[in-house]
């Protein structure tokens, strides 16, 4: 795997690496122009199934943002990313996968307008960021809670403005932000600020208004292009 060799201690071909890093970039920065709208990144659990709940909130999720005029990003793969890209696809929004090659080569699903996949993972979290103007979380596993967690750094060290963190599963996700508040605010280890970043609901209807609201805070707070001298 190329993400295997690059972290090697010992690396014979750096200048390849490189090469191969950059080139991968570039065609993620490419697809992300493609999608022409704001986009709404959604994460969760692949190993949920057609039948499950979850599975079924992350379809209408998918859908709801895409009626809101989002195109919906995800990984690619099987489960919530495949119930969110299907919603958003039944809806007529656009739908993208970010997929990534894995051991146990986890497949794009069947829903996505939009779709690459990458050898590096770093270059994929990249393009889930630089794709949304907020984050989506459904209940899921250590690839949702890394997710989760570097959005949170990236809004706390000024990387990413206005950008909204919403967990959606108030069960699922109520023992994480009872030790948050217990712990990392109670010792001092984050600030009052650090912890409202993050919202939680059991609705989609109301995570589509927190990313909505969020988005038209920052386009009114752009600065208006300057006129050119010429056409004054």
């Amino acid at each position: 795997m190329e993400d295997r060799r690059v972290l090697d201690r010992r690396d014979g071909a750096l200048e390849e690496h490189v090469a191969r890093i950059a080139a991968e970039f570039l065609q993620g920065f490419e697809a992300v122009e493609r999608i022409g709208r704001p986009g709404v990144t959604i994460f969760g659990s692949a190993r949920v199934g057609e039948d499950d709940e979850v599975y079924r909130l992350a379809r209408t999720t998918g859908r709801l943002f895409a009626q809101a005029g989002f195109a919906v990003v995800t990984g690619g793969g099987p489960g919530v990313m495949e119930a969110a890209n299907r919603g958003a696809q039944e809806a007529g929004g656009v739908s993208v996968g970010f997929n990534i090659e894995l051991p146990h080569e986890q497949r794009s699903n069947d829903y996505l307008d939009i779709e690459l996949t990458f050898n590096h993972l770093y270059a994929r979290k990249t393009m889930l960021v630089k794709a949304a103007e907020g984050f989506v979380l459904l209940p899921g596993g250590f690839g949702t809670l890394d997710e989760l967690f570097e959005a949170l750094t990236l809004i706390q060290t000024g990387k990413v403005l206005h950008f909204p963190v919403v967990l959606v599963g108030r069960g699922h996700w109520k023992g994480l932000l009872e030790w948050i508040a217990e712990r990392l605010l109670g010792q001092g280890m984050i600030s009052v600020e650090d912890e409202e970043l993050l919202f939680l609901t059991d609705d989609p209807d109301e995570a589509v208004r927190i990313v909505s609201e969020c988005y038209d805070l920052r386009c009114a707070e752009m600065p208006a292009e300057p006129v050119k001298a010429d056409a004054q």
